[in-house]
């Protein structure tokens, strides 16, 4: 079990996420959030994956290929802290990577996949640490995170994601 995190192990940019995720084992979430996720995405239709709801605003491919990227940052900042790296981690500029990754031109399928793919990988990774690797604190874009506080921010960003594929996509 890995219990969620305090808002002391994150830097406050993450707070507003944190404060969305119920107490409990994070690992159970992750698990819900794929199934519900899955469940909510296969079915859609072509139009619907590439509709944004304004202008300016991600497709629903673009906000979904954006989940998946901050998971494999952040899987990758919670590796690389668990094993002990001392040099502070980059960040990462999310308009910028949407916009470079041509997530229009995916496979909706091929999406899918990714994700499950890597949220299966990431489950597997988070259950193999121990109560010793959970609170090891490291730097992530200049500020101080713990091993369990970047798990808990995967949860909680997709959280706040999936909560805007429904009210603003319209999404069930």
């Amino acid at each position: 079990m890995i219990a969620k995190a305090s808002i002391a192990e994150l830097a406050p940019f993450y707070h507003r996420y944190l404060q969305q995720i119920p107490e409990g084992d994070i690992l159970v979430r992750l698990q819900e959030q794929a199934d519900e996720l899955k469940k909510m995405l296969t079915p859609l239709l072509p139009e619907k994956q590439n509709y944004a709801y304004d202008a300016g605003k991600w497709t629903v491919k673009e906000l979904f290929g954006h989940m998946i990227d901050t998971e494999r940052i952040m899987a990758y900042r919670t590796l690389c802290i668990a094993r002990g790296e001392e040099q502070s981690l980059p960040g990462f500029e999310e308009n910028a990577y949407v916009a470079n990754a041509q997530f229009s031109k995916r496979e909706w399928s091929s999406l899918l996949q990714e994700y499950q793919w890597q949220r299966q990988a990431n489950i597997i990774l988070f259950e193999s640490f121990d109560e010793t690797t959970l609170p090891r604190t490291g730097t992530a874009n200049n500020n101080p995170a713990t091993v369990r506080g970047l798990i808990t921010v995967i949860a909680a960003h997709e959280f706040h994601h999936v909560q805007i594929l429904k009210e603003r996509y319209r999404l069930k």
